[in-house]
């Protein structure tokens, strides 16, 4: 569809299991975006994107997994996700997986080519170079390997947090080095990812910045827990709860406020 057209483009949000289970607020500040830069919103029917099947080997349930997405989707302009690591699954490796089913392949491919993560989605497809939020505070902010390294998301999402007023971006030594999290890789690797994650934290805290911001709900309960169980005060958030202005939820791993006595 041509960016410049005054048709509404119609755009499918892939929430991911993470945000629906456990941070539904990214599902609706993304759908907030969205709307916003013009769009509008759906969410079809969906389920895993079969990530952690196709990283165990599990081909079969991968593939049957992203039939059931691919379909879900079809009819759509765009599929936009608030995840570099499940954007990166879909646009990238479902290919992969029927390049050598005829029947398929096509399909697969076309499908692709609609996914977007969502800051690429605001700023490369939309054109969107600022937003009307205001978030008072010092941020830094942890890119995730699977956005980074398989779709280049690394200026877009930094872009759109500078023009939110008030908000001052310090970025972290070692910004772009992983978090230890990996999807599976935490589980099979427990003691590698704890170190990694350690010294992240480490440079997290460094940074001097009250609140960490990324894109993938994965790395940022990874981080969030490990600083929780640090005692630290620090703030973690997914970015387009900032970039929405909806920063009410509390934080990542952060207790509820308690309720107000009765009188």
């Amino acid at each position: 569809m041509n960016p410049s057209s005054n048709e509404k483009p119609r755009v499918a949000l892939f929430v991911t299991c993470l945000v629906d289970l456990f941070r539904p607020s990214v599902g609706f500040a993304s759908a907030k975006l969205l709307e916003d830069a013009g769009c509008e919103v759906f969410v079809p029917v969906q389920t895993c994107c079969g990530q952690p099947a196709y990283n165990s080997g599990d081909r079969a349930l991968a593939k049957a997994l992203a039939r059931q997405i691919i379909d879900s989707f079809a009819s759509y302009d765009y599929v936009v996700v608030p995840s570099g690591s499940c954007a990166a699954m879909l646009a990238q490796h479902y290919p992969a997986l029927f390049a050598d089913d005829p029947n398929l392949s096509g399909r697969a491919n076309q499908f692709a080519g609609k996914v977007h993560e969502l800051a690429s989605f605001l700023t490369d497809v939309r054109g969107i170079e600022s937003v009307a939020a205001t978030f008072t505070r010092q941020v830094t902010f942890h890119d995730s390997c699977s956005g980074l390294r398989e779709l280049g998301i690394s200026a877009q999402p930094r872009k759109l947090l500078e023009s939110v007023a008030g908000l001052e971006l310090v970025e972290m030594e070692e910004c772009d080095t992983c978090c230890g999290f990996g999807g599976t890789f935490a589980i099979k690797f427990g003691e590698i990812s704890a170190a990694i994650v350690e010294r992240k934290a480490e440079n997290i805290e460094s940074s001097g910045a009250p609140v960490l911001l990324a894109g993938d709900l994965g790395c940022l309960m990874n981080m969030a827990g490990k600083l929780a169980r640090d005692g630290s005060p620090i703030e973690v958030r997914h970015f387009a709860e900032v970039l929405a202005g909806m920063t009410q939820t509390p934080a990542i791993c952060a207790a509820p406020p308690l309720p107000k006595p009765k009188p």
